[in-house]
């Protein structure tokens, strides 16, 4: 089992995605895979192999079209997919359309999940009405995009954060919990206490970053979380 790298089109960007197929015959269930704000990469693109290896056909997005930029051009870029109206969710929705045009994937069941930033593209999708039956985000960023769309979400959500992590203040986490609940939609928000942002990539200590820590736990505790939701809504094969 390996990764297959598919180069696709967004408004005249090219952007290199990874897909990783289990070893099963017939259509299996789709899973979309968006990274955090340093692009596209090896977190993302472990997680996409573990997916695979559940049962389930899983696809790493890109959002920006390149990898491996210094991360003093991370707030650059992050900041251009979140202030430039539209823009954070056509690039989702190009990911999501190259893993339904796998001719493995079963649309009827497809799902998204998001680590960080990546969290806030499967709200976008779920926001916009996507063919998404659940979306789940890992220590997500709450704020939302210019232009996000506000439509009903019928999309199960599942966000999980940490009691520490600086960028999910309170008011961030009121104004989730009341949009959710607005829409009626079938929502949980996790919170694992004492545990910081970033807490799924061990690599984020090297950083040493205020407030953004790996908590081996709380990886373990969320992969089993989403794991049990994905089973609810798209089962495997």
């Amino acid at each position: 089992m390996g990764l297959q790298t598919i180069a696709y089109e967004c408004e005249g960007v090219t952007l290199t995605g990874y897909l990783a197929l289990p070893e099963a015959e017939g259509q299996v269930p789709g899973v979309l895979v968006a990274h955090e704000a340093t692009g596209v990469g090896d977190h993302a693109r472990s997680r996409t192999l573990a997916l695979a290896e559940l049962g389930y056909a899983a696809f790493a997005l890109d959002l920006y079209g390149i990898e491996g930029f210094p991360r003093d051009e991370q707030v650059a870029r992050h900041t251009e997919l979140m202030d430039t109206p539209g823009l954070f969710l056509s690039r989702a929705k190009a990911g999501l359309h190259v893993l339904a045009a796998q001719s493995s994937i079963d649309t009827n069941r497809m799902a998204a999940i998001g680590f960080c930033q990546g969290a806030a593209t499967v709200l976008e999708l779920a926001r916009a009405c996507e063919p998404i039956r659940c979306a789940i985000g890992f220590h997500p960023g709450y704020v939302r995009s210019a232009g996000s769309p506000d439509g009903p979400i019928s999309a199960k959500i599942l966000m999980m954060s940490g009691s520490d992590d600086p960028l999910a203040t309170e008011d961030l986490l009121t104004n989730f919990a009341t949009e959710m609940t607005q829409k009626g939609a079938d929502w949980q928000l996790h919170l694992f206490g004492g545990v910081g942002h970033t807490f799924t990539n061990p690599a984020i200590d090297a950083l040493h970053l205020p407030g953004f820590a790996y908590d081996a736990a709380a990886d373990r505790r969320s992969w089993a979380m989403m794991r049990s939701l994905l089973e609810e809504c798209l089962g495997t094969d």
